[in-house]
Order: structure tokens, then sequence, then C-alpha cells
């Protein structure tokens, strides 16, 4: 891992800041760029952390510039991280020629398949580098981090969770592709990423690991009614009913009115804030 971080910008907001960086990154083999904002708190030590996930077509910045998080991060003391969506610049053929598919759509995995295998390995880079990066670099408690996502980052979040338990305290997701190898944005990502046999598929598919023994903090999801993805990609109740039969600690909020943007993330985040800063502030319970 590099540890030279470039810092692109940096704005004053809420008596804290908010930073983009870039660096090199040898999980990708390419340049890597993630938002931070640092609250008032920071100044004077390290803080918990949250990772936010964001979804198909986002980059670093989606987040910080639209969901409104930093009052309420202000407020608890809490970091927020936000890393691109996948590696950009690849040269790898056709990786801008879908919206939901190469550049912009990494799906929080590490490619198998050729040609995507070379950079497209957002999972490690992750759960590994940038962890690794923001305990080192970032004033964050290493033992203090939480993991949320949004759409295609809350498949991310929910299946890094699952893969990596442990790693993150708290977990939640706002309108997350819930089965990705049941609907047709994940199925077309998987096969892309893995290959054909959906064997390998389930590895990645939080409802399948929920179902294989996986499992979570208390996970808090929130899904708009008016999302006009909800029946053919999202599909909570499957979430729902994987969680039923596991046991698993989930609180499933249905809004009426709300779709899939970022008015309805920005209508939630507080809430989801206020739940990771309840968990990662509480002591650690050991077993």
């Amino acid at each position: 891992m590099s540890d030279s971080l470039r810092l692109l910008s940096e704005h004053a907001c809420l008596g804290g800041v908010q930073r983009f960086y870039e660096h090199a990154s040898e999980s990708t083999g390419s340049p890597m760029r993630f938002g931070v904002y640092l609250p008032p708190q920071a100044s004077a030590g390290p803080c918990p952390a949250v990772l936010y996930l964001a979804g198909l077509t986002c980059t670093e910045e989606t987040f910080a510039i639209k969901a409104g998080a930093q009052r309420e991060a202000a407020r608890l003391g809490l970091v927020l991280v936000s890393p691109d969506t996948s590696p950009r610049g690849t040269a790898i053929e056709g990786a801008d020629a879908a919206w939901d598919f190469g550049h912009g759509a990494g799906f929080y995995l590490d490619a198998t398949q050729a040609p995507w295998s070379a950079h497209f390995r957002m999972e490690r880079y992750i759960t590994q580098e940038l962890h690794a990066l923001m305990c080192k670099q970032l004033p964050v408690r290493a033992d203090a981090i939480g993991l949320m996502g949004h759409s295609m980052g809350g498949h991310g979040a929910l299946t890094l969770a699952l893969r990596h338990p442990g790693l993150y305290r708290s977990v939640s997701a706002l309108a997350p592709i819930v089965a990705p190898s049941q609907v047709p944005w994940g199925r077309k990502a998987f096969a892309g990423y893995l290959g054909t046999d959906e064997s390998a598929w389930a590895a990645h598919d939080a409802c399948a690991l929920i179902a294989a023994g996986g499992r979570l903090p208390p996970l808090l999801v929130d899904q708009g009614l008016a999302d006009k993805f909800l029946s053919e990609q999202l599909q909570p109740e499957r979430l729902e009913a994987a969680c039923r039969a596991a046991g698993q600690d989930l609180t499933l909020r249905r809004h009426a009115g709300y779709d899939h943007g970022y008015y309805f993330v920005a209508s939630f985040i507080g809430e989801h804030l206020q739940h990771h800063a309840a968990a990662l502030t509480s002591p650690v319970t050991k077993t």
C-alpha cells in the first residue's frame, strides 16, 4: 500500500473540514480517490468513523455533496469516509460502455475474470488497503469503524461486513441490492466480474451469506416505496425473509413516497449516523 496521499481539495464545513484525497492503489493498480469529513472533535484526537459506499455511477464526491451528512457527523463526532465506486481510467475496452457495469460500477468485489481482474479489486481495496490507510493516516479509532452504503453500495456494505466479520462494529444500508445473484443488476455484474458459474456468486450475495450462517451486528435498512427499482432490483423482502429465518437482528423500515435518489438518502442519513454512533461509542463486549 502506498502511504502517500495527495490532497485534492479542502473545505471548511460545520466546524470541521471536508477533504478529498487521491493515492496510488496497489489493490487496483490505479489512482483511487476518496472523501473524508473530519468533525470538530477530530482536532482533539481519533474519532469513530463510518465508511460510506456509494451506488452506481457515483464518485467519491457524491455522498459529500448530496447527502447532507456532515451536520449530524459534526454533532456526533464521526469521521465520514467515502471512496469512489470503482477504479477509473483503466483503459479496459468497454469499461465505459454501460452505466451499470465497468467504471463507476465496481460492485465492491474482486473480479476473477479478465480483463477486469487486473484492476477491479474493490473488496481488497476497501477492506484491506483503505482500511489500513484510514487507521494509519486519519484521526480514526481502529476499534470503532462502521460500514454503510446506498443501492450498489448497500450491497457492498452488507456483503463486505458478512465476509469480514469483526472488521466493522456497525452496519446499515439505504435501498440496498440484497440478493444480487437473483436480480438483473447483480447478474450482469457477477457474470462479467466472476464468470458464468453461478455457484461463485453466492459468496457475494447478502441473502445467501446470511442463509449460510453469516451474521452482522444489528442491522438498519431503509427503503423508499416509490423507488422505481424496488420490485425488479432491490426486493428487500428477500433480506427480511433471510434474516427472519436465520435470527439476524434487522430493522427494515419502508417509507411511502420516497424514491431511490439522494433526497431519500438525505432524509434518513441522520438516523443512520445515530445508529452507528450508538454502536461505535458503546463499550466493546468481549466474549
